[in-house]
């Protein structure tokens, strides 16, 4: 059985992300989404929020489980058995820090390799700081999140 792992602090999570999973999900038996807890970022959501929107956009696609994650992701793939990390790209500029981040992960174990999934075009720009930003003045992110999650978001300003 083929399992794969895709990390992300998901804050919020994207039509970028949704492309990434569900092309990956067609890739694995079974794919791992897992919601990460990093303490350098200022998430707008707790890491419960996030991981609760992230399953509800990702209710109908079977084969994904959607899980929470403190520590190394390298460690929590040898821990859920899965064999790869999906990770996905945006544009040259990630390029340079996923590489570097793959070269610490197959440092840390050669078992685990990565994946790398190029967005569609329409989403190469799109991050979930921008997102964030956008909807902290006020403007319309309909387009670029499911609604669960601009409803959460709007919430969040008090709108």
């Amino acid at each position: 059985m083929k399992v794969g792992y895709y990390p992300g602090t998901f804050d919020p999570i994207t039509y970028g992300h949704l492309d990434i999973i569900t092309r990956a999900a067609n890739l694995f038996d079974k794919l791992y989404v897992a919601v990460s807890y990093n303490p350098i970022k200022n998430p707008l959501f707790t890491t419960q929020e996030r991981v609760d929107l992230v399953k509800s956009v990702l209710i109908s696609i079977e084969n994904i489980e959607v899980v929470e994650s403190k520590i190394l992701t390298v460690e929590h793939c040898k821990q859920l058995g899965a064999s790869h990390i999906v990770r996905g790209l945006r544009a040259v500029t990630d390029y340079d820090y996923e590489f570097q981040l793959n070269s610490i992960n197959r440092e840390i174990s050669s078992e685990i390799d990565t994946v790398f999934l190029m967005t569609q075009g329409k989403y190469s720009f799109l991050s979930s700081s921008s997102v964030r930003e956008l909807a902290q003045f006020g403007g319309d992110i309909s387009s670029f999140v499911p609604d669960i999650v601009r409803i959460a978001i709007d919430k969040k300003f008090g709108r």
